[in-house]
């Protein structure tokens, strides 16, 4: 069976109004083009949802939260507009989230790499467990962090990007993502992750929607040309994965 075609994406709302985004992929919580669509679609549904009153974004059923761009898919990608087309998902999931209605907190259980980074980054709230290092490995193989970028930098600042976009073998701890505020709060365990954040969105669901709704706008002002930006910073990404070094280095990668 073709590996980019396994793993999930669903949605499960609570009877207290918290709706649960939730992604898996056997191979390391990665992200295949088709999963990164029903990312985009599942927080435009939640969005909408009448019940939803708050987004929380997790993986399931693997240590890592989520190792980025699958490798298998990127792999096979021999043309321009393929390639376009699979690192815009990315963008495309970034802009959803942006524009989403709803608060979505980041729940961070493990590592989280490349697109896993900017997936934690436009969450309007990250919390994580100590076990949660993240990593920009991407310059390793032949590109950049370039569609992800915006939103880590809007994070971390230009300086703190730089130096993980610099970095792509070095692991920064959690302690660290919090202490740039990539996280805004780390806990020893998963269990303490999960009760603070269960305690947290029991918070904001007493909170009025209208309010939350017009925090969000606020949170994101001076992006609304992150539709363009991304699209361009796609088509960077889509011109350099196809080039040797990067064919190369993704074979490497794939053979341990």
């Amino acid at each position: 069976m073709d590996i980019t075609r396994q793993g999930y994406v669903r949605t499960d709302i609570t009877t207290d109004g918290v709706a649960h985004i939730i992604f898996y992929h056997p191979n390391h919580n990665s992200l295949p083009s088709r999963m990164l669509a029903e990312l985009t679609a599942a927080f435009e549904a939640a969005g909408k949802h009448p019940d939803a009153r708050v987004i929380v974004l997790r993986s399931a059923e693997h240590n890592t939260f989520c190792a980025g761009a699958s490798f298998d898919e990127l792999a096979a990608i021999s043309d321009y507009d393929t390639s376009l087309s699979f690192f815009s998902g990315f963008g495309s999931v970034i802009n959803a989230m942006r524009k989403c209605p709803k608060i979505i907190i980041g729940r961070i259980h493990g590592k989280a790499v490349g697109g896993g980074v900017g997936l934690a980054a436009a969450t309007d709230f990250c919390m994580a467990s100590k076990y949660a290092s993240v990593r920009l490995s991407e310059l390793a193989v032949g590109f950049g962090p370039f569609v992800i970028g915006p939103a880590v930098e809007r994070k971390v600042g230009p300086a703190s990007f730089a130096q993980m976009a610099l970095n792509p073998s070095e692991w920064f701890i959690a302690d660290w993502a919090k202490s740039k505020s990539l996280f805004q709060e780390v806990f020893e365990t998963v269990e303490q992750l999960d009760a603070y954040i269960a305690h947290f969105c029991k918070n904001l669901c007493a909170s009025s929607p209208e309010a939350l709704a017009e925090l969000k706008k606020v949170f994101w002002q001076g992006t609304e040309h992150w539709d363009t930006l991304l699209n361009e910073r796609a088509a960077i990404s889509g011109r350099l994965a196809l080039s040797d070094f990067t064919k190369q280095a993704i074979a490497d990668f794939k053979k341990g």
